[in-house]
């Protein structure tokens, strides 16, 4: 009997010590992912860009040749002036560029009737004669952007002739240009006004800006593989003043416009030329905004955060667990993070956390971590220790990850349609970002997406014309 006792006895202790020695086992239910399946589209941010439309000298010098041609002045009655006048414009003309100015040189063939004579012994004595001269009358004019046109104000510098006839009055030989200048005020004043006109019509700029932004609003397809795209949706128009310079003439246009990231699906922004109005001001805004998008798998997120455990021992007295699997998924907007767990405790627990983005180290990290509510009542009846404490806290330091490499792939996909990006020939988008601030961060069946606001500078020129 004594020996059963014993027998018992020591089989008991042995048994206590076991249960001592051994770690607890846990068995939490797996909370099962749960997206959002609707295509992220993110808020539209405003922003202004610059929209320099250039034209070049030469350019204007060729559309002006187009529109301007053939007979350019007619005066058919020779009472008054005692002369009758016809101009035709005789070779290209010239455009150049000087102090802010264009300077003009129109070559002309002129054709005179001049009526001459004398008064002698109270009758009139007149004679007629037709002329022909070659001249360059040369033209001065500031330039500034009306209504999409290009407004001049020409003055007239004066007129060099080529040949100087003459004809023979009172046996004196006079020059027919002398006859001629003083009757060419209104003429100089018609061919300014030709000139102005001819500009205006050759330099009308809405067709062109139009068609760039036509071509400049239909979405990019950023990144492929998440289906991301940028669009652009144009508001407004402004415009200060026009400068030339350079052998160009710049009309300073602003644009303020929408500007959209999407993924999933194709953005639905539309562009309504008819709806865009051209308004002068002062001074352009200089504000821009553009999303950038961070795509992380949860795979490599996962892979990121059990680096950061390293095989760590989380200790509380003599109990200790240690992390040796680490899996991530999203649910409802949160992070569900799986830990397998050996030590004192055995088995996996499940933690969530709002993710959310540290600017700094350009990491995600899990706010308000905690253990889901399955997984913490378990540990509570067998290992209360890791469910409260520092611990979790521990733990959460070592569930973040960096995204500066995904960040930085978005931005430089993003700098691909920033650095002399052609849509179309002849226009030319240029820019950069900066001072990238966390947004957003979404959840997607196949990648955690986080958005980043970047400020910057953009223009789009627009140069050249057909």
């Amino acid at each position: 009997m004594n020996y059963k006792f014993n027998h018992l006895l020591f089989a008991g202790i042995f048994l206590f010590l076991s249960a001592c020695s051994t770690s607890s086992k846990i068995a939490a239910l797996r909370p099962e992912p749960n997206y959002d399946q609707a295509p992220v589209i993110y808020d539209k941010q405003i922003s202004y860009i610059n929209l320099p439309v250039e034209v070049t000298v030469i350019d204007l010098q060729n559309q002006t040749n187009k529109y301007l041609n053939g007979l350019l002045y007619e005066d058919n009655l020779i009472e008054g002036d005692n002369l009758m006048l016809k101009a035709w414009k005789q070779a290209p003309i010239k455009v150049s560029e000087k102090n802010g100015k264009l300077e003009i040189e129109l070559p002309l063939k002129v054709w005179a009737k001049v009526r001459y004579g004398v008064d002698k012994f109270g009758l009139s004595v007149y004679d007629t004669r037709e002329v022909n001269l070659n001249g360059i009358v040369k033209l001065s004019t500031l330039a500034n952007l009306n209504n999409w046109k290009l407004y001049t104000n020409t003055q007239i510098l004066g007129v060099e002739w080529v040949e100087s006839p003459s004809v023979s009055v009172g046996g004196k030989n006079i020059p027919v240009t002398y006859l001629i200048n003083p009757a060419l005020s209104y003429f100089k004043t018609k061919i300014a006004k030709t000139m102005d006109d001819a500009i205006a019509q050759s330099l009308d700029i809405r067709p062109y800006v139009m068609t760039a932004l036509e071509q400049v609003s239909k979405p990019i397809e950023v990144n492929k593989e998440y289906q991301t795209w940028f669009a652009i949706q144009p508001i407004e128009l402004y415009s200060t003043k026009t400068v030339v310079a350079n052998k160009k003439i710049t009309a300073n246009l602003g644009m303020k416009a929408y500007l959209e990231t999407s993924v999933g699906r194709k953005p639905t922004l539309v562009f309504d030329k008819n709806k865009i109005q051209l308004k002068a001001l002062e001074k352009m805004p200089v504000e821009f905004n553009a999303n950038v998008a961070g795509f992380t798998t949860y795979t490599n997120a996962a892979a990121l955060v059990q680096k950061n455990f390293g095989g760590q021992k989380f200790e509380s007295g003599t109990r200790s667990v240690t992390v040796n699997k680490v899996d991530l998924w999203g649910k409802d907007s949160k992070i569900i993070v799986d830990l397998g767990l050996s030590g004192s405790v055995n088995g996996e627990v499940y933690l969530s956390g709002v993710p959310m983005y540290d600017p700094v180290k350009k990491e995600i990290y899990l706010d308000q971590l905690d253990f889901v509510l399955d997984s913490k009542n378990k540990l509570l009846k067998v290992a209360d220790w890791l469910a409260h404490g520092t611990i979790v806290k521990k733990i959460a330091e070592s569930c973040r990850f960096s995204i500066a490499e995904q960040l930085n792939a978005g931005t430089k996909s993003m700098a691909t349609y920033l650095t002399n990006y052609e849509p179309v020939k002849g226009v030319k988008i240029n820019g950069a970002l900066t001072d990238l601030a966390p947004n957003k961060i979404f959840l997607t069946p196949g990648a955690m997406i986080a958005m980043i606001v970047a400020k910057g500078k953009i223009s789009i020129a627009i140069d050249g014309m057909q």
